[in-house]
This record gives structure tokens, sequence and C-alpha cells, in this order.
């Protein structure tokens, strides 16, 4: 069980309303490479995830994707603060004020909704952990493209702060990898180097 403290893992802060960036932004959001579909991908396979370590990995790594996306969807709300609706119509994200006004659904940044389809997991522990060092350099580099996008200062520091978070977990997740693999060859002879 986990215990939540209504603290964001890093103070989200704005230096003034863009709503073409916030609409950027729910790339990691609601997009295959976001916040949300690193944790649903981490927090599922952790079921099969037979070494310990690993699978502890995943639900810490995964739990801190859930507060990836609280951070995203405060920036988000804070970048979307007092747009009207001939702005929303103005900035081509009219369809989503129609349906949401300035609230957040599980979207990319061109309306697709979020699926079940952006998560990769085969059951395979090599398989899974490569997947998710793959997912988590997607990320970062979603991360540069929007910090390059943007010339709020205090959002850039958030993205970037988000983006050092990608580094650390796909270095966690080659640390896991070489365990896996290791155990792997002990028992099964598979991964001779």
């Amino acid at each position: 069980m986990w215990i939540y403290e209504a603290n964001l893992e890093y103070d989200a802060k704005v230096s003034y309303a863009d709503p073409r960036m916030a609409q950027l932004l729910i790339a990691q959001y609601g997009g295959p490479n976001g916040e949300l579909a690193a944790a649903m991908q981490y927090l599922n396979q952790r079921f099969d995830m037979e070494n310990k370590r690993a699978r502890q990995l995943l639900v810490d790594v995964g739990t801190e994707e859930l507060a990836h996306l609280e951070i995203i969807g405060v920036t988000i709300r804070k970048l979307l603060k007092g747009i009207k609706p001939m702005q929303a119509r103005e900035l081509g994200i009219a369809s989503h004020y129609v349906e949401h006004e300035n609230g957040l659904f599980y979207v990319n940044p061109s309306g697709n909704s979020w699926t079940a389809d952006y998560l990769k997991h085969v059951g395979d522990p090599v398989a899974d952990m490569t997947s998710n060092i793959a997912a988590e350099e997607r990320a970062r580099a979603v991360y540069e493209h929007l910090i390059s996008l943007t010339d709020d200062p205090l959002v850039q520091d958030t993205l970037r702060f988000l983006r050092e978070r990608e580094l650390v977990h796909a270095a966690r997740f080659k640390e896991a990898l070489y365990i896996i693999k290791e155990e792997m060859n002990t028992r099964k002879n598979f991964y001779q180097y």
C-alpha cells in the first residue's frame, strides 16, 4: 500500500499562461511516451517479474511516474489558466475545449485518446526491461523537445527535472537488466557474453 502526501515531487511553476505549450505538454500526460503510459506499463509488468529486486524497481518507478503525471497535470492547468473559448478556437484546441473546457483528459497533442496499446509487455523479463529502458529514453527525448519549445524558464526547470528523472530511471532499468541476465545465465545459460 502507498502513503500519499499532498506535495508535488517538484513544485511545478509557470511564469505566464501559455495554452500552446499546454497543448504540447499534453504529450507527456496522455501520449504514447508519457507518464501515464510508463506508470501503467511498469506497474503491470511487476506481476510477471520473478526477480524480487527488479519487481520492486518496477513498483518504485511506476509509482514515481504517477507523481510525474501529477506534476504534468498541475503544469498544464497553470498554463491554461484563464483561457477563453475564442482563444481555444484560435489555438486549434476548440474540440478539446468543447469536450473538457480547460480540464485534463488523457489524450495526445493531436487529440487521440490514451490507449493500452501504448504499453509494451510480453512477460519476458529481458524484453520487458529492455522496453522500459527505451521508454525512458523516448520520454527523455520528448522532454528535450518540449524544453526547446518554451521560453518560460519556470516551465523549462520543471521539464528539466522530469527529464533528469527519466535518465535516472533508464540507468536503474539498465542495472536491473544486468541482474536479470546474470540470474538467467546462471540458471539456463541463455546470455553468454
